[in-house]
């Protein structure tokens, strides 16, 4: 039989083969489902992990689906790892695209390429301003900032469905809920012509290098995570556990506010009430699957917009359910928590008599 031991330490093989095993514990379930409804399972998986990847155009779609995830991982990465849970990035995503979509619609034809800064700018600080109330609770009333980032996820979609039904509503719109189109001078600048990939990707990829030297170059970085971890060896150390959790939450909110700004003003470009499209939820996926790692999050964010793009078109293609994206993002999870107890714990057979014996002794 079976049994369980505890390893004397963690495996440092199984740190970085446990996301690899969850992938393919994913595939191999999904195959079961794809099976149990009826479904091709090779042309389903196709969709996945195929049509994604096939040609220039696809590639391109993969990476304006990986910015935004990519970007909000490598916010949470920095509060996961200072021991503060983060939940709400969602909330602080859809903030920060309602401050940059604000600032979008001041412009005119007559106004200059700066303003894109500035929307970029607007959607860094609305991030920063929806985590700093979770920081500020957490802070001064010991609030959970689990429940609170959460609850404020809500408060966040309350508020982008008020401005598009209400006041910032297109009288020209057809009565659609959503604000009127931006000025082509508020669009993020693309790579390419063609493609709808925009500068936003190598924001991102810079974003990863800047968090790498961050953490693991830097006195800076080093206190953050121990202030975190350690709070009473922080505090022996001169480090500040209160400043660790304001850095953390205000660099996490900033991250997917500009992840906001990105999105509405690059590929959306207006406010719908479809801007929350779940990618908060999502990169708190991405950022274990990475390992916590900026170059491991580069890729998790790649595999995980294949996940968004393959249940697109599972759905429109095979008439598979809108909720399948979310049925692997899950199934990835639930199997990285598992593969995960290989890091700590080693499987060892053992013969089933001796397992007895050893039990009545």
């Amino acid at each position: 039989m079976l049994k369980l031991e505890a390893r004397p330490q963690a495996s440092r093989l199984w740190t970085y083969a446990s996301p690899v095993l969850a992938l393919v514990l994913t595939v191999v379930l999904g195959v079961i489902l794809f099976i149990a409804l009826g479904k091709d399972p090779v042309r389903a998986l196709q969709m996945f992990f195929w049509e994604p990847i096939k040609s220039g155009y696809a590639l391109g779609e993969l990476m304006v689906k990986a910015t935004p995830l990519l970007l909000i991982a490598l916010g949470l990465a920095v509060c996961f790892r200072s021991n503060v849970w983060n939940i709400g990035a969602e909330g602080q995503f859809v903030i920060g695209a309602v401050c940059a979509g604000g600032v979008a619609m001041l412009a005119g034809k007559d106004t200059g390429r700066w303003v894109v800064l500035a929307i970029i700018a607007a959607g860094v600080l609305g991030g920063m301003l929806w985590a700093g109330l979770t920081a500020l609770l957490r802070d001064r009333f010991n609030a959970s900032e689990i429940l609170v980032s959460l609850m404020l996820v809500y408060v966040a979609d309350m508020v982008l469905s008020y401005l598009v039904y209400g006041p910032w509503k297109d009288p020209a719109g057809y009565n659609f809920p959503q604000t009127k189109t931006f000025e082509a001078v508020t669009q993020i600048p693309r790579l390419m012509s063609g493609s709808r990939v925009s500068v936003g990707l190598l924001i991102a990829l810079a974003a990863a290098g800047a968090l790498w030297v961050f953490l693991f170059r830097t006195r800076a970085g080093f206190a953050q995570q121990v202030g975190g971890l350690a709070p009473d060896a922080a505090r022996y150390a001169g480090f500040s556990s209160r400043k660790a959790l304001w850095v953390a939450l205000l660099t996490s909110g900033g991250a997917a506010g500009l992840a906001g700004a990105l999105e509405v003003a690059g590929p959306i470009g207006q406010l719908t009430p479809y801007v929350p499209a779940g990618y908060g939820f999502a990169a708190i996926i991405v950022a274990f699957v990475g390992r916590l790692h900026p170059a491991g999050m580069v890729l998790s964010a790649v595999l995980m917009s294949m996940f968004y793009i393959g249940g697109e078109l599972a759905q429109s293609r095979l008439g598979l359910p809108k909720s399948i994206t979310g049925v692997f993002q899950g199934l990835l999870l639930f199997c990285l928590l598992a593969c995960d107890t290989l890091v700590a714990y080693r499987l060892r057979w053992v013969a089933a008599q001796s397992a007895v014996q050893g039990g009545k002794v």
